[in-house]
């Protein structure tokens, strides 16, 4: 594989995309944005079921349905970095040549399409906004069924492929919905943990996917808001697998390691609301740049943040207490409200995206209704849409809330089949509240956002996908069949927008003269 070249990928811009370039001090960076979602999958009449497998299927059927054989590049992956400095020395497992060839895909969307710890994975292409992040996010669950009825379509007949977009399988394993976020890379690591622990705590009141029962040896319950809350067991650490902490260390920033940290956020619920999403990631991105910018004067750390979480996971009335450590007692709500507070103060005197005002507002609202009756947000948030349905069913059948029919409507609420899944139905009844249209949802289905580095990645591959031989966060890489193989670097996630390479594609019709316009234009 040839080196790291010496051009930029891009047009030349007022600063090298390759320098660690820094806001002035009081400007937080834009708020780059993901999320990683692992769909739980199950096969009805299927006795021997194996999750690795079924996982496999689903992932080839969509590649022979629309897509390429480009594969992700593992070369910059990093997952054994701590963000308190260290790297963990543990031998881990690696992936075959061959089995990355057959479990990871890239997307002409820009995303990742991969089998992650026995689950499919789909992890959405860079967002700047968390509007978009909602259409991309989404476009994911379009993903996964289209590549469930291609794989149903080569298996036996009898044998129907169930996928669901939740966080438990109710036999006591988590999967995970993974955030993700780049900040400053100045920013001290116990900064973020000191602001962000009291956020993660309270913030599931409106995040929460709704979860019937406990699990994990937790304290038992008929229902509760959050479905991560019993499989948080340690306040901060580097697993996702076991002792899953609140906050999570890993340091891996797919982007310039020297101007960007990448907050990996584990402790949230898979959400079928688009409310509920957009308020997670929409809250999440104005809260870090109040990090960011040490902009948070208070010290809102609660005592004991494991059990605290639990308790508010517990609290259908979102009116129980828990402790600071200042000695103070405060719900959940009046500490969202704290932030909330801040938040208003913080761009009182700022400029900000139109989307940040939008937050604002429905996060007090939000909060607002929370605090007077959480079931007036029945169109709004899953937890209490899913609460309503289920007792609705209930009251008509006369039910308790440890009857295996309350556990299936559960589940079926995550069903990502159309016509299937209950959410989805609600949905088609207009039942819920949408942000997004299906309209777009669909064009995002194979199409990448236009405003971060995902266009460059997602236009590369519908143009030139055959001279392509792998791609990653970061970095793109070339076979042209005649010397070395050639890696276009991406470190800068704002740059390979449309705005930025509309004109270079143009005047690109094959891969050899994209490569040969990139070096032309850094005057090379």
């Amino acid at each position: 594989m040839g080196g790291r070249p010496n051009a930029p990928p891009f047009p030349p811009q007022p600063c090298d995309y390759r320098g660690a370039v820094f806001p002035e001090d009081g400007m937080a960076i834009p708020k780059v944005m993901g999320i990683e979602t692992e769909y739980g999958i199950t096969v009805k009449n299927q006795p021997d079921f194996n999750p690795i497998l079924s996982s496999l299927l689903l992932i080839n059927s969509y590649e022979t349905f629309r897509s390429s054989r480009v594969r992700w590049d593992y070369e910059a992956e990093s997952p054994l970095r701590d963000a308190r400095g260290f790297e963990y020395m543990e031998e881990k497992e690696g992936t075959s040549k061959e089995e990355s060839r057959l479990i990871n895909l890239i997307l002409s969307n820009g995303a990742r399409f991969y089998v992650d710890h026995a689950h499919p994975e789909y992890s959405s292409p860079e967002t700047t906004n968390p509007r978009d992040l909602v259409i991309w996010d989404r476009a994911g669950e379009r993903i996964l069924n289209l590549s469930r009825q291609r794989a149903e379509a080569v298996s036996p007949p009898e044998q129907r492929i169930l996928i669901y977009k939740n966080n438990t399988d109710n036999k006591g394993n988590s999967y995970g919905t993974h955030e993700n976020y780049l900040m400053d890379r100045r920013v001290p690591f116990a900064r973020i943990v000191q602001h962000m622990m009291p956020f993660f705590v309270s913030r599931q009141i409106f995040t929460g996917a709704g979860k019937v029962g406990a699990e994990n040896n937790a304290d038992p319950c008929d229902y509760q808001i959050s479905q991560r809350a019993d499989f948080l067991e340690t306040e901060v650490g580097l697993e996702t697998m076991h002792s899953r902490p609140i906050i999570n260390t890993r340091d891996e920033p797919h982007a310039d390691p020297e101007k960007y940290r990448r907050l990996h956020v584990i402790v949230g619920d898979a959400n079928m609301s688009e409310v509920s999403n957009y308020l997670k990631v929409g809250t999440m991105a104005i809260v870090l740049s109040m990090v960011e910018d040490d902009f948070i004067e208070r010290d809102l750390s609660v005592d004991g943040p494991v059990g605290a979480f639990r308790v508010v996971s517990r609290d259908l009335t979102c009116r129980e207490t828990f402790r600071l450590k200042d000695g103070r007692s405060i719900t959940a709500v009046d500490l969202q409200r704290e932030f909330l507070a801040m938040a208003h103060r913080y761009y009182r005197d700022r400029e900000a995206e139109p989307w940040v005002r939008d937050v604002l507002a429905r996060w007090e609202s939000t909060l607002d209704r929370l605090a007077d009756d959480p079931m007036q947000l029945g169109r709004e948030l899953d937890w209490v849409i899913k609460r309503q349905l289920i007792e609705n069913y209930m009251a008509k059948h006369d039910l308790e809330w440890n009857d295996s029919r309350v556990q299936m409507i559960d589940l079926q609420f995550h069903d990502i089949r159309p016509g299937r899944g209950l959410y989805y139905k609600l949905e088609e009844a207009e039942a819920v509240e949408r942000i997004a249209t299906d309209d777009e949802i669909s064009k995002a289905i194979y199409d990448p956002p236009k405003d971060t580095r995902a266009y460059f990645r997602g236009m590369c591959l519908q143009r030139y996908a055959d001279e392509i031989v792998s791609a990653s966060w970061d970095s793109v890489i070339f076979d042209l069949k005649e010397g070395p193989l050639k890696k276009i670097f991406m470190l800068e996630p704002l740059r390979g927008t449309e705005a930025h390479v509309r004109q270079l594609l143009t005047e690109s019709p094959t891969a050899a003269d994209l490569l040969r316009n990139i070096s032309r234009a850094s005057g090379m």
